[in-house]
């Protein structure tokens, strides 16, 4: 595979769109340019079967897409931003209201209560934006909540609203689905392009309460779609530690055609865990790696 640097690629330009709706580990938000970039300029539908932040769905705002994920509170948040984007603004602006009367931090665990009494998407559309660092964390054995309230003072309902009718108008044209990652991709015909951005192997086991995820059946997945004609682009572990740890995957030899390194700045994982400590040497890279 040709590793090739982005300067040397001939990328397009792609407009930012920097207002992110959600707060999740992996935000591609400020990155989401840069990947798109590479993209073909023609496809037939977009999927994105890793759905997370949304971040770079929002900065295609494709005409026919499918999004999808089978953590259904994260998916119904997208259901309804589509079908209904009034009620993510109630949703948020009851419980702002709620967590600021009194002691916000016992607020905060109370919506987190009631989230792990049943998991939601009401109650998670206000943890991700209000939970310390915006790093959403679950716990593998029972998906349990446990990020603690965050040091921020969450977005005004306001400013909330008018990211939803924002991000209302980038997604009319996409369909979300609950639906386990290989079988979206599996959906995908020659001509249509598949963007990956799946937990990270080297650092998110305990972040994503979703998918069973291996990353080799990724590949054999990716493999199907390349015979089919489908253009795939996944992001994945890159170089960690300021580029003194390079993140070994089994990459199958030919899959991938292409690969690009996007520089992420500092772990947001890392900011999480260090609470607040120097992070010079916590510079992230990941591999933009194209089936194309």
């Amino acid at each position: 595979m040709e590793q090739l640097a982005l300067a040397e690629i001939g990328t397009k330009k792609v407009i930012p769109f920097t207002k992110g709706l959600l707060k999740w580990i992996g935000n591609k938000q400020r990155f989401a340019p840069e990947i798109v970039s590479h993209f073909p300029d023609q496809f037939g539908t977009y999927f994105e079967p890793f759905i997370g932040s949304g971040a770079v769905l929002a900065t295609l705002a494709p005409h026919r897409a499918v999004a999808s994920d089978c953590f259904r509170p994260l998916i119904e948040i997208w259901q309804d931003l589509r079908a209904n984007p009034m009620s993510l603004k109630r949703w948020y602006e009851e419980r702002w209201a709620r967590y600021y009367q009194g002691d916000r931090v016992k607020q905060y665990e109370k919506i987190k209560a009631s989230y792990n009494a049943g998991p939601n998407a009401a109650d998670l559309l206000f943890l991700c934006r209000s939970c310390y660092g915006g790093v959403v964390r679950f716990r593998q054995a029972d998906g349990y909540m446990s990020t603690p309230c965050g040091i921020h003072e969450p977005i005004h309902p306001r400013s909330f609203a008018k990211r939803v009718d924002e991000w209302h108008a980038r997604v009319c044209g996409t369909e979300f689905k609950l639906m386990d990652y290989a079988e979206a991709m599996e959906l995908a015909r020659g001509g249509d392009l598949i963007y990956c951005d799946p937990p990270y192997s080297d650092s998110q086991a305990i972040l994503y309460g979703a998918q069973s995820f291996s990353i080799p059946h990724l590949f054999e997945v990716i493999r199907r779609c390349k015979e089919r004609g489908v253009f795939v682009v996944l992001s994945i572990d890159g170089t960690k530690k300021s580029g003194r740890h390079d993140v070994k995957l089994p990459i199958p030899a030919g899959l991938f055609e292409r690969e690009v390194s996007i520089h992420c700045g500092r772990s947001m994982l890392k900011r999480f865990q260090m609470n607040g400590k120097n992070l010079q040497d916590e510079v992230v890279t990941d591999r933009l790696l194209l089936a194309y």
